[in-house]
C-alpha cells in the first residue's frame, strides 16, 4: 500500500484564469492574489493557497461573479521559477 507524503505547511500557489479583465482593486477581494491581464482578454489570478478549504472559496467567489472560470492549475512559488 502507498502511502502519501506529509502535507507540507507551505501554501500551494495555483492560477486561475478568468474571461474578462478585472482591475487591480479586485485583488483585495480575491484574498491577495495577483490579477494579470493577459493580451487574450482573460485575467490570471495567482498566488498562495493555503489548503482546499481556501481555494474551494476563491472558486465560489469566481461563481459568485457570474463570469467563466477558463482554469485552474497548481503553479511554482515565485521565488521557485
Amino acid at each position: 500500500m502507498r502511502t502519501r507524503p506529509p502535507p507540507s505547511k507551505a501554501p500551494a500557489c495555483y492560477q486561475l484564469r478568468i474571461d474578462g479583465h478585472f482591475d487591480d482593486r479586485w485583488s483585495t477581494w480575491f484574498d491577495g492574489l495577483v490579477l494579470t491581464r493577459e493580451s487574450d482578454g482573460t485575467t490570471s489570478l495567482t498566488g498562495p493557497v493555503a489548503d482546499q478549504a481556501h481555494l474551494h472559496g476563491l472558486l465560489s467567489k469566481v461563481r459568485d461573479l457570474g463570469v467563466i472560470l477558463i482554469s485552474v492549475e497548481p503553479t511554482r512559488a515565485p521565488d521557485q521559477r
